[in-house]
């Protein structure tokens, strides 16, 4: 066998800033050790690359794993390599082959890194050629940091178990034997054995199923995914699934508890997709449908390609339901079809996805609706930057995250960043008519590729050749690589928060003895999302709201019985900032109920620095955390101040 030395040590750099201490680990690897080209991968696709792959896989609903082979193509980028080397996590190796021929083929399995995985080399079979087929034989691990199973009595319908995947960022490597980085893009086929009962879908097109002839009480599911994509977005979910059409490229699954409620609110995906289409060119991936998950899962979407995953808090009116998927939609040209190299340029995939997000949501709902979004997200991300991140390391738009964990530095920064310089830059260099050309361009000169920051901001410069001096001006260093808010803060309409900045004016300065002039007709006229950047403003006041306030605003507002959960999460931050202990049982369902973190973790970060709800806000995570999302638990389990798991 094989056996690669890899050696690491750990180095620390500490941020202090008010009442928030962050310690930022490096682990500083040898050559041999995480790649050169990605801080978060063992694999080297200079010397040898993943070109293709098909999985031949049962699903084991009682043991909670996968079993079966990957079969990987591969092909020598340079003369004179004799091994692939592919990342891997808690996977269970079992034999390495040469498809061709069934000879067994050396390979060693590193040490494990705690977030990383192992590095997994295998020796290449002799061959001529570049291209090379190998066979690995593996089992995942029931702990696998890639899927969530769920017991029948764990869902809603109660009737089968279920399964899902979050692949990004960097966990397909404990689903499969692969090389884990985005800089690498690759199209899969897969055939998946599942118990009858289970209806499988994975992020690509159906190619059929048939019933196991050698296990009648199995189905065989079959796909293939033809477009070229990095390993994060191979995505497979299976449970008790109906679906409805919704448009002509498009369905809906879910539970069938929910799945008519989605067929009604996801009905302008086929709008949304056509002007998305005006935006960036055609649709490529063929199928666009949508999966409604169960409440555990830890995000508003995940554009896993043919089939976006989106969480059930958008069935209960949130305004954020067109804005996610309006997101996800976008995330088909930027970030699937042009992807960040490695995690260091997330902002390429979010920024550009934020940007046509929101130009999406002004030529369907007009420009004062685009202009307020902007504006919220310049706040969300100054309250994020300044009171959560602390203007530390994590909030560069490219940060180092050599030795990071990618869902460590994970945050709201290269989302509203990203989408600030791209609308700075639109303003600078003469509005839409101009930059959208830009746009659709950039899309067709790196579709299908991987690409960091550097060829974007080259690109950039040269379709704007005309206006490479308005580009010399742009102060590049402090945007890629400055710490805290950006540079320019661009001038947004916020005609339609006037009324929200007035009211919240008017409770910050009456007294608590007159609050009688306030009355439910103050918001009656107030859309949800203006209700929601109400109590955000009123959230930022120097001078917190007294008890008594809050307590009259619950009495008149009924904020208690909103089903909305983005208006929830600032009405009970609201709650819980002045220190209203009936909130605190509020707040816990809140957190019990869905696992999405944009609203988990900011409740939980709030009863931990109230010491009053701290002691009952361990006590309910601990006594929850089995149920939660592996994702989700640990780093609650970090803003609690528990450490890993």
């Amino acid at each position: 066998m094989i056996m690669p030395t890899t050696s690491h040590n750990l180095a620390e750099q500490h941020y202090q800033g008010g009442n928030c201490h962050i310690t930022v680990k490096y682990l500083t690897m040898t050559k041999e050790g995480l790649s050169p080209n990605d801080p978060s991968s063992h694999s080297h696709p200079e010397d040898c690359r993943l070109v293709h792959l098909d999985l031949e896989l049962n699903a084991d609903f009682n043991k909670h794993i996968f079993s079966g082979f990957a079969h990987l193509t591969v092909e020598k980028q340079k003369d004179g390599v004799d091994t692939v080397v592919l990342d891997s996590k808690d996977l269970k190796i079992k034999n390495v082959t040469d498809q061709s021929t069934g000879q067994h083929l050396s390979y060693s399995l590193g040490d494990k890194l705690e977030v990383f995985g192992s590095r997994l080399e295998v020796r290449l079979p002799t061959a001529n050629g570049n291209k090379l087929n190998i066979s690995i034989e593996y089992e995942t691990s029931p702990q696998a940091s890639a899927f969530q199973w769920l017991t029948a009595d764990q869902t809603a319908g109660k009737r089968q178990p279920y399964l899902f995947s979050q692949c990004q960022a960097i966990h397909c490597r404990s689903f499969v034997p692969c090389q884990d980085t985005p800089s690498v893009k690759f199209p899969y086929t897969a055939k998946i054995t599942a118990p009858k009962e289970i209806t499988l879908l994975m992020s690509a097109i159906s190619t059929g199923s048939e019933t196991d002839s050698s296990d009648n009480t199995k189905t065989i599911y079959r796909f293939e995914q033809k477009v070229p994509i990095p390993s994060y977005l191979i995505a497979i979910v299976g449970g008790d699934l109906e679906s409805r059409d919704i448009g002509p490229r498009s369905k809906v699954w879910s539970e069938k508890e929910f799945v008519d409620a989605a067929a009604f609110e996801f009905s302008e995906t086929e709008t949304m997709l056509k002007t998305a289409e005006s935006l960036c060119g055609p649709y490529v991936w063929g199928r666009y449908d949508l999966l409604v998950l169960p409440p555990s899962f830890p995000y508003g979407g995940m554009e896993n390609p043919c089939l976006t995953f989106v969480t059930p808090t958008l069935l209960a009116g949130d305004k954020s339901l067109a804005d996610v998927v309006a997101h996800e939609i976008s995330h088909s040209w930027t970030g699937n079809l042009v992807t960040n190299k490695n995690p260091e340029h997330f902002w390429l995939n979010e920024g550009h996805t934020v940007f046509v997000e929101r130009k999406i949501q002004g030529r369907m709902f007009g420009e004062p609706s685009r202009q307020l979004s902007a504006a919220e997200g310049w706040n969300d991300l100054q309250q994020n930057v300044v009171d959560v991140l602390k203007n530390g390391p994590y909030t560069k738009l490219i940060p180092d995250l050599r030795g990071v964990d990618p869902d460590d530095a994970f945050s709201i920064v290269p989302y509203e960043k990203g989408f600030t310089l791209l609308y700075y830059l639109e303003t600078l260099l003469g509005g839409p008519d101009e930059f959208e050309p830009f746009l659709k361009a950039y899309i067709e000169k790196f579709k299908y590729k991987s690409i960091d920051s550097n060829q974007w901001k080259d690109f950039l410069f040269s379709f704007f050749q005309s206006k490479v001096d308005v580009l010399n001006k742009v102060d590049w260093d402090t945007w890629f690589s400055g710490v805290g808010m950006p540079p320019i803060k661009p001038e947004y309409d916020e005609s339609l928060a006037v009324p929200c900045q007035e009211l919240c004016d008017k409770w910050s300065a009456t007294s608590d003895s007159y609050l009688s002039q306030f009355s439910a007709n103050d918001i009656l006229k107030m859309t949800s999302n203006q209700i929601r950047i109400f109590l955000y403003k009123v959230l930022l006041l120097e001078s917190p709201l007294s008890l008594i306030k809050v307590k009259k605003m619950e009495e008149l507002y009924k904020f208690n019985d909103r089903k909305n959960s983005e208006i929830r999460l600032k009405w009970l931050l609201l709650c819980l900032k002045a220190h209203w202990e009936d909130s605190i049982q509020y707040a816990l369902k809140f957190v019990n109920e869905q696992g999405r973190m944009k609203f988990v973790r900011p409740i939980y970060r709030a009863l931990y620095a109230w010491e009053g709800s701290r002691d009952t806000a361990i006590k309910n995570f601990l006594s929850k955390r089995p149920e939660m999302h592996t994702t989700t638990a640990e780093l609650v389990g970090k803003d609690l101040h528990l450490g890993s798991s």
